[in-house]
């Protein structure tokens, strides 16, 4: 009887083991593949209206999050664009200043060392600042992207790239802390950085965006930096915080880069 009660219990053990690996086998997915995309076009108008509940519990947090973007900060005496001037601009100057100022104590601090110059894109300003009140919207309707500052350290054979770059592309790129004057044929007349002559055989910092270090809107020169140190500082942050520390902006094309005739 033992030898028959033992007999039983194996085949029941079997029947389970079976059992489960059949279970487990037909459990098993087969790959999924995409057969088809389907897409409908949903028209928002006047047929669809808000819901009363939904609108009235968003509505103290919408009313704060505008009165904080339309508090004036500071006053633009006239507007200020980026199509004002063919080499420079005064969007592009005011921007380019502002990273330039902001920028400098953060890196200073962080590294004990001095930004050189500043370089942004043209295509990276997205909105005049009107005549009048600047609020925070402002800045965001200028800068709407999350871009944030960053640094590289370029020999001066990457800065000569980089002007040539300029040359090349014909728009008026934001600069700071730099002059470059170009020839009636546009050859390079003359490369100054802080107010002194450029130096070949020196390595600068240069300020730029986060986009623009890992060689957005084809800025390449950038990918041969020695040391990329990040600011973790957002340019439109930079900006909100210099428009409440000055009263009026100003902003004006100047001698920063233009061409002899």
């Amino acid at each position: 009887m033992a030898k028959l009660k033992h007999f039983s219990y194996l085949k029941i053990k079997h029947f389970v083991i079976i059992t489960t690996i059949g279970l487990v086998g037909s459990c098993k997915q087969s790959p999924q593949t995409l057969t088809d995309i389907a897409a409908k076009q949903i028209v928002v108008d006047s047929t669809y209206h808000s819901v009363e509940e939904i609108s009235n519990f968003v509505k103290p947090y919408h009313d704060h999050v505008n009165s904080v973007l339309d508090s004036t900060l500071a006053y633009a005496p006239h507007k200020i664009t980026k199509t004002d001037g063919e080499y420079n601009t005064s969007a592009g100057n005011l921007m380019a200043d502002i990273v330039l100022l902001q920028a400098s104590p953060v890196f200073k601090k962080r590294t004990g060392k001095d930004i050189d110059f500043v370089l942004l894109n043209h295509g990276g300003i997205r909105s005049v600042i009107s005549k009048g009140n600047v609020s925070a919207r402002t800045a965001y309707e200028v800068m709407p992207f999350e871009n944030t500052m960053a640094v590289a350290s370029l020999k001066g054979s990457s800065i000569l790239d980089m002007v040539s770059y300029l040359i090349k592309s014909k728009r008026p790129h934001p600069v700071a802390g730099i002059q470059i004057v170009l020839n009636a044929d546009n050859t390079l007349n003359s490369l100054k950085i802080q107010g002194k002559p450029f130096d070949k055989n020196k390595t600068y910092y240069v300020a730029t965006s986060n986009y623009l270090i890992t060689g957005g809107d084809n800025m390449g020169f950038f990918k041969d930096a020695d040391e990329i140190i990040e600011i973790d500082y957002k340019i439109r942050n930079a900006m909100i915080d210099y428009f409440t520390k000055v009263d009026t902006i100003t902003a004006k094309v100047d001698d920063r880069y233009y061409k002899l005739d």
